[in-house]
């Protein structure tokens, strides 16, 4: 469902004085889509396995980046809405969506012309599934969600953007799932997810280099996780905790330039590269990467994420 990761990019042009602007949008934005997103599918994919996540159900993904998540629940068969602040990402989040509409109607009319298709009820529903396959909105439209004619309320909302990476992250969270929870039933799990122990994560180190570069550089710049910290916005939020988790995903890269390129997509290091410049930023990640460095030229960063199952009041 991913593209596989590649070597063919353009690496960044570096010229005279480095520049201190962010990166384009759009390229980072497919940064994230072709390198970065993936390596939380088995956050993704284990959150919807322990919650059934199946044929009909409606999921709302906050923060949903460029639409990976909700490609692997319309895959279950779910019924998706995403929502994120990244434009950029939400350009690339509706191709991907139109992309898997076309081709499971081709697959069905492959079959149709085949003489193999299953039974009518089963082409019907893929049928309406793919009439209502996402709805992908900037986070001040949220209220488009809202259910309506023909719109159940959600049965689960996910927040799977990892908080914990820097201090403040989860400053928009709280807000959003103010606005998202009123749009589901009583009793609607939703997901929050956060980086696990940081002695558990090999990016962690990684992540320091963007506090060590900010303007006002400090012990908590790449804080520490707590363990409560998912509970606590749980609590701010009105929902009560039902359940959690660990699941390792490592970040894996082709080579250290891909991994420079996928950790810029984040955003974490945006401080530091309008403190410094774009090139002493991916200097100095490159250099943090050295230790995880394999002999064959990836990289390899064992990493473990927790999230938190809470239900809406």
């Amino acid at each position: 469902m991913t593209r596989t990761l590649g070597r063919h990019h353009q690496r960044f042009a570096h010229t005279g004085t480095a520049p201190a602007v962010l990166p384009d949008a759009g390229a980072r934005a497919r940064d994230w889509a072709e390198i970065q997103e993936r390596m939380l599918v088995p956050l993704y994919e284990a959150v919807y396995e322990r919650l059934e996540v199946r044929d009909g159900t409606r999921v709302l993904g906050l923060g949903c980046g460029s639409g990976l998540a909700l490609l692997l629940a319309t895959a279950r068969g779910a019924r998706v809405t995403g929502v994120d602040s990244d434009t950029a990402r939400l350009a690339l989040a509706r191709e991907r969506l139109r992309a898997d509409r076309e081709r499971d109607g081709r697959e069905r009319d492959g079959r149709e012309r085949d003489g193999r298709e299953r039974d009518g009820r089963e082409r019907d529903g893929r049928a309406d599934r793919g009439a209502d396959a996402g709805t992908l909105l900037p986070v001040d439209r949220m209220a488009d969600a809202a259910p309506g004619p023909g719109r159940s309320p959600y049965d689960l909302i996910t927040a799977f953007q990892p908080i914990g990476s820097v201090a403040g992250d989860a400053k928009g969270l709280g807000p959003a799932l103010d606005e998202a929870i009123p749009l589901a039933r009583r009793g609607t799990p939703v997901v929050l997810a956060g980086w696990g122990p940081p002695e558990r994560c090999a990016t962690d180190g990684v992540l320091r280099v963007a506090g060590r570069l900010s303007e006002r550089p400090r012990e908590d710049a790449r804080r520490r996780g707590h363990r409560d910290d998912l509970e606590e916005i749980a609590a701010r939020a009105g929902l009560k905790p039902d359940g959690s988790g660990r699941v390792a995903c490592p970040f894996g890269y082709a080579d250290q330039e891909s991994a420079v390129r996928g950790l810029l997509s984040t955003g974490v290091f945006d401080g530091a590269i309008r403190t410094t410049n774009r090139r002493l930023v991916e200097k100095e990640i490159g250099e943090a990467l050295h230790p995880h460095l394999r002999r064959d030229g990836t990289v390899w960063m064992p990493n473990v994420f927790r999230y938190l199952i809470a239900r809406t009041p």
